[in-house]
């Protein structure tokens, strides 16, 4: 069970009050790609909210070697990593991602040194394990990934102390499923969730939830971060090992022509009939480049913000879908409600603005940070004569609130569940007038 990140126990006697803080157990885990480290440096990282970082990454050759290059890592880049996170007491972890290439390092006749070389570089460059980004996971890729995973977790095995074994995983959830012992953390890829395909309409990048719409094209419903982790879940992956996606950038649809928005694609649901583009883009880009306040819109049903921006020419027009502040928390609050190992970021330097004043620059990480830090109390006292108790809440958060007249041996009695669908101060009275000695607590599913 996963419990809130202040578990906070309230006493009242002689109007005394005592808070007892409890840390959530949820990970944050943010890939860090190499190509970051110049705008981003080591140091810089909120390694506060963070509990596991995931140094972005190795490249498989064909023959089993390494290209440790592709992605901009470099022995001092490597070091540097490793150490600033290591000093702040923190896990680090070393990716390898790729597609086909996987395919030929994992054969029989090249598995072996594959495996060896994945091993070799971990443990020489004290990383604290090793991350499996193999996309994409398709029908085909079933026996070699398999495979793969079993043969190198063996090998990991045989380090002391024990390396994690990680993976970003979309579809393929019965394979998941089989080998899911394998793994410590299986981070689900919730996001690039849409794009200008056929029979499609204008999606969001990554909502956490799709309000039952259905595509016009086929009836079906639209994807949405939800399906996805309740798809592993139904077959058989177990929710704490699972850790739902965060993205630090959105999608900036443009042009287009027929269809529902006419010309131009400006807004979500929107069909058309010459397609428009979609490109990615991270979120400090999107925030110093097309934010204003005029042009902000939140879709509740989906969890998600968005920019319409409409122009005299309709080529110009924009959808920009993005996970802002609320959005991030609100995916927290799944975690937590859905009894989910964590979350995963993809990824930091696209979230972190340099230009802005020191404490400003990494608003998505503070907005995780101050979810995970609820529920936080704010207040409490007696009005007439009954115990009123105020705390801070995150959007879509579940909290349960109990008392009890034993601190220690209990048990708890219901108080009042409520959910927070925007977050703010939440406030609970005790209908019972004072009269004895009570605590309270506040707990997340």
């Amino acid at each position: 069970m996963h419990f809130s990140a202040k578990r906070i126990c309230l006493a009242v006697l002689a109007l005394c009050l005592f808070i007892i803080p409890v840390r959530a157990d949820l990970w944050v885990t943010g890939y860090y790609p190499g190509y970051e480290q110049s705008s981003l440096v080591a140091s810089n990282l909120d390694y506060t909210t963070l509990t596991h970082v995931i140094h972005f990454s190795l490249t498989p050759n064909t023959d089993g070697s390494l290209d440790i290059t592709a992605n901009s890592l470099t022995t001092a880049r490597v070091a540097d990593a490793v150490a600033k996170t290591h000093a702040a007491g923190k896990k680090i972890l070393i990716c390898v991602a790729g597609g086909s290439t996987f395919y030929g390092a994992t054969t029989n006749a090249n598995l072996g040194k594959f495996v060896t070389n994945l091993v070799t570089f971990m443990s020489t460059n004290h990383y604290d394990g090793l991350d499996i980004d193999w996309e994409p996971l398709d029908s085909t890729i079933v026996k070699p990934y398999t495979n793969f995973i079993v043969t190198l977790r063996a090998a990991m095995n045989a380090i002391t102390p024990r390396p994690l074994l990680c993976a970003a995983v979309a579809g393929e959830e019965s394979m998941i499923a089989g080998i899911q012992n394998q793994f410590d953390q299986i981070n689900v890829m919730t996001y690039d969730i849409g794009g200008p395909y056929s029979g499609w309409v204008t999606w969001f990048n990554s909502p956490l939830f799709n309000g039952g719409y259905r595509f016009p094209s086929t009836g079906g419903l639209i994807p949405c971060a939800d399906t996805m982790i309740s798809n592993y879940i139904a077959k058989g992956v177990a929710p704490g090992k699972l850790g739902l996606g965060v993205a630090f950038y959105g999608e900036i649809w443009q042009g287009g022509s027929g269809g529902t928005s006419g010309g131009g694609v400006s807004a979500p649901r929107q069909t058309w009939t010459n397609a428009p583009t979609a490109t990615g883009k991270g979120y400090n880009t999107i925030m110093s480049t097309y934010y204003q306040t005029n042009l902000y819109h939140w879709e509740s049903n989906a969890q998600s913000a968005y920019l319409s921006i409409t122009n005299a020419n309709p080529t110009n027009n924009m959808f920009i879908s993005y996970d802002n502040e609320p959005a991030c928390q609100g995916k927290v609050s799944y975690a937590r409600n859905h009894g989910l190992g964590g979350v995963m970021i993809w990824e930091l330097g696209q979230g972190y603005r340099s230009t802005q004043p020191k404490g400003q620059r990494d608003p998505l990480m503070l907005a995780i940070r101050q979810s995970l830090a609820t529920p936080l109390i704010t207040d409490s006292k007696i009005v007439s004569n009954k115990m009123q108790l105020s705390f801070a809440t995150a959007p879509l958060g579940i909290y349960r609130v109990q008392w009890t007249t034993n601190l220690f041996l209990g048990p708890w009695n219901p108080l009042v569940t409520n959910t927070s669908p925007t977050g703010g101060v939440m406030q609970v009275t005790d209908p019972m007038p004072m009269g004895q000695m009570r605590f309270y607590r506040v707990r997340t599913p």
